[in-house]
């Protein structure tokens, strides 16, 4: 590591470095990035196997895990003013943990939105055999990734652009989604409209119906729905004025979360009992085919794949600048960190591109079992990220504290008290992951990739001492 790299990994808040990328990320588009990061296929897709494994209580597992999401990204939002830079996670697990932690970061959470475009690329897959059903998964998982992997290599704005319009698609629908259903249920039309009753949450074997250790089962499913809210991190060193827009979009996360994942689930299982939904159909395509409005299931059809393709397209956009993060740390072939003329980090977004290709190929090998493998690895990859976005949180804060380092404009409340709580809810969501004998299988990939990367890291210490050992006197008085 530099020199200029350590000045620029310890310079704060105003000063941080610019990173030659295009800040071509204005208000509105980091608004409905993080918008859209709350409403992905985790909620669309996911919650019906959810369901069926807990009933009406998914509703309180969402509203918890979603507490547990706002400490999180509290405490990313002052790291974030404290120093807003592209590849945040890493760089300040980097800071504030040290150069090996760093590094594992960067690559795990490549490794996280990997496995994530995998997921997304397979949900749109078998959203697209709702109207097709004679097209092979993989044929349309192919497709679809040629196509966003075009759009992130011409510009951020493109991103930008095609994820404000995504997460319009999905805000607006869901918001719909919602009015009709309290419709359903004032005025009884439709044909649910007999059936449709608040009831309906306690009235099968009541709010908890497969127990209480049933629901907190669903947690590891509930916490790969919130997957992507942290990408507002990774937008750092593009938007047009972090200052602003990064804490207006973390604020409003706590009323995305109310309407869009309790207060939609709650209409939804108002509406139609749960004993109706069923794994691997979307619960909202399933409400609206039993509403009966006409074409109502293919128009929510339409919204889940929007929704799909709106999360790849995030996960082509973060890898390609994770891997630049790691190269310019030494933590990567140095070739991740040249960027095109249009001022994107082409190579590393195509590598990550052919690896999300693997996603195609579990389609034509496991199309049934593809999306549960996914996600099982992403949910692992995600914990181990938002981890670390809360001990850098608690590290920073003790410097803050000492007077050691400048304060953030944007702090969390409670100081690091939400952050501790956040940590032992994550590691709580472990040990069930550990416990359950489908998911457990996500461990034992992480145990692998944790291998892989220790090896990787014993070449680069004998390649470059310095990049594994060299930190800064200050932020080794803070850590």
């Amino acid at each position: 590591m530099t020199s200029a790299q350590v000045d620029q990994q310890t310079s704060g808040g105003d000063n941080a470095p610019e990173e030659g990328y295009e800040r071509g990320l204005g208000s509105r588009q980091v608004q409905m990035i993080a918008i859209g990061g709350a409403i992905g296929v985790g909620l669309f897709l996911g919650a019906g196997a959810n369901i069926a494994k807990a009933g009406p209580s998914l509703i309180l597992m969402y509203a918890l895990a979603g507490v547990i999401i706002f400490f999180i990204m509290r405490a990313l939002g002052e790291l974030l003013l404290y120093r807003p830079v592209s590849g945040s996670f890493a760089e300040y697990s980097r800071e504030f943990l040290g150069p090996f932690f760093g590094y594992f970061t960067g690559w795990t959470y490549w490794l996280m939105w990997v496995v994530t475009g995998m997921a997304e690329l397979t949900a749109a897959a078998i959203y697209v055999n709702y109207w097709w059903p004679v097209v092979p998964q993989w044929v349309t998982a192919l497709v679809f990734l040629i196509i966003l992997f075009g759009a992130n290599l011409i510009s951020v704005k493109l991103f930008g652009e095609i994820e404000f319009w995504f997460s319009m698609v999905k805000v607006t629908a869901l918001i719909g989604m919602i009015v009709i259903g309290l419709g359903v249920l004032t005025f009884g039309f439709s044909a649910a409209g007999d059936t449709a009753q608040v009831s309906n949450l306690w009235a099968f074997d009541g709010f908890f119906p497969t127990g209480v250790g049933s629901s907190l089962m669903t947690l590891q499913g509930v916490m790969f729905a919130y997957l992507a809210v942290e990408l507002v991190g990774v937008t750092a060193g593009e938007s047009e004025d972090p200052e602003k827009t990064l804490p207006k979009a973390i604020n409003t996360l706590p009323w995305r979360i109310a309407l869009f994942y309790v207060g939609a689930l709650t209409v939804i299982l108002c509406v139609v009992k749960w004993t109706e939904f069923a794994p691997g159909v979307s619960p909202f395509v399933e409400a609206f085919a039993q509403i009966g409005i006409p074409a109502g299931a293919g128009i929510v059809n339409f919204v889940v794949l929007t929704a799909a393709l709106s999360s790849c397209n995030s996960g082509m956009y973060s890898t390609g600048r994770m891997l630049r993060t790691l190269a310019d740390n030494g933590e990567a072939p140095r070739v991740f960190s040249r960027l095109s003329g249009t001022k994107t980090p082409a190579f590393g977004i195509t590598v990550s591109v052919l690896c999300m290709g693997i996603g195609v190929v579990l389609n034509y090998i496991v199309p049934e079992k593809a999306f549960g493998y996914v996600t099982s690895v992403a949910t692992a990859a995600g914990i181990w990220t938002w981890l670390m976005i809360l001990i850098s949180h608690v590290l920073y804060r003790r410097g803050v504290v000492a007077g050691r380092l400048p304060a953030s404009s944007f702090p969390a409340p409670g100081g690091s008290v939400c952050s501790y709580i956040a940590i032992v809810f994550l590691l709580f969501v472990t040990c069930l992951i550990a416990y359950d004998a489908d998911a457990r299988v996500c461990l034992y990939v992480m145990a692998g990739w944790t291998a892989a990367l220790w090896i990787g890291w014993l070449i680069l210490r004998t390649r470059d001492p310095r990049v594994t050992g060299d930190q800064s006197p200050e932020v080794a008085k803070a850590s």
